[in-house]
C-alpha cells in the first residue's frame, strides 16, 4: 500500500500538466495582498534529481520536462519554479508540487502537507523545513483541517491510486471538502487510463460540482503496454482565467507525435 514512489516517474508529462497550472494557479492567489493556505493530501518529497537511478531507468522526464520546457516563456511561473530548482540543487534537480508551492507562495501564506511513506515523508521533511508536513493519511488530514486558517486557498490531491478504492471514495471525500471549505480551491489530479478505471470517478464528481473545471491531455505511453495515456485535473472553484491557460496547454500536448 506504500509502494509508490515518484522519483520514477518525476518531470513526465503529467508532471508537466500538473505542475505548470498548478503554479499558474498559485501565481493568481497572491495576486492580492490577503494571504493564502496550500494543502496537499499525497506530498511525495518535493525534490527529485533526474539523474538518479530510478528516474534514468524509466526515462520519463526525458520525453517530459526536457521535451516540454521550451513550451513555456521565461517569466511562467512554472518556469521560474524550475529555474529556481536548478540554480539551488543542480541541472537535473526537479520539484514537486510541494516545492512549487513553497517557491510561489509567501512568508505570510501557509503550507500544510501529508505524506504516510516513511522515506518520502523523511526527504520531504528535509526539502522543506518551513512548512509543515504530516506523515498521516492525506484524506484524513484534509478532513481535520478544513476550513483552514486562512480560508483563502488551495488544496492539491494527487493521490498515487495504488489504492484502487480510491476511484471510489475519492468524490465522497471531495464532496466533504467542498461543503466545508465553500471558497478554496479544490484541485484533483487523476491518469487517464487503457483501462477506463477513472471513468467512475470522473462521472461521480461532475454530478456533484456540474461548475468545476475538467481539463485533460492525451500523448504518448511512456513505454509499450504502459497504462496511462493523459493526465487530467478536476477543479472546484477554479480562479479566474485557468480555462485559459490551460487551453494554450493543450495545444501543445495535442502537437505531440
Amino acid at each position: 500500500m506504500l509502494s509508490y514512489q515518484h522519483i520514477y516517474h518525476a518531470g513526465n508529462l503529467a508532471d508537466v500538466h500538473k505542475h505548470s497550472l498548478l503554479a499558474w494557479m498559485l501565481d493568481y492567489l497572491i495576486r492580492r495582498d490577503k494571504p493564502v493556505s496550500y494543502i496537499e493530501t499525497h506530498a511525495g518529497r518535493a525534490l527529485y534529481d533526474l539523474s538518479a537511478e530510478e528516474a534514468v531507468k524509466t526515462g520519463e522526464a526525458d520525453s517530459g520536462i526536457v521535451r516540454a520546457r521550451s513550451w513555456f516563456s521565461d517569466d511562467h511561473p512554472y518556469i521560474r519554479s524550475l529555474r529556481q530548482t536548478t540554480e539551488l540543487h543542480g541541472e537535473t534537480a526537479y520539484p514537486g508540487s510541494p516545492l512549487i508551492a513553497v517557491q510561489r507562495l509567501r512568508h505570510s501564506d501557509t503550507i500544510t502537507l501529508a505524506e504516510l511513506h516513511p522515506t518520502e515523508h523523511l526527504n520531504l521533511e528535509l526539502a522543506l523545513p518551513t512548512a509543515t508536513c504530516r506523515r498521516t493519511d492525506g484524506f484524513a488530514m484534509a478532513h481535520s483541517m478544513l476550513p483552514p486558517t486562512p480560508r483563502r486557498g488551495l488544496m492539491l490531491i494527487d493521490p498515487s491510486y495504488e489504492i484502487k478504492d480510491d476511484y471510489q471514495t475519492i468524490p465522497g471525500q471531495i464532496k466533504k471538502y467542498a461543503r466545508a471549505w465553500n471558497v478554496g480551491t479544490i484541485v484533483l489530479w487523476y491518469p487517464i487510463l487503457t483501462s477506463g478505471a477513472h471513468h467512475s470517478m470522473l462521472n461521480s464528481l461532475e454530478n456533484n460540482h456540474p461548475d468545476a473545471f475538467r481539463h485533460e491531455v492525451r500523448f504518448p505511453p511512456a513505454r509499450p503496454g504502459h497504462g496511462m495515456i493523459g493526465s487530467g485535473l478536476f477543479v472546484i472553484r477554479p480562479p479566474f482565467g485557468l480555462a485559459g491557460e490551460a487551453a494554450k496547454l493543450k495545444t501543445r500536448f495535442d502537437a505531440l507525435s
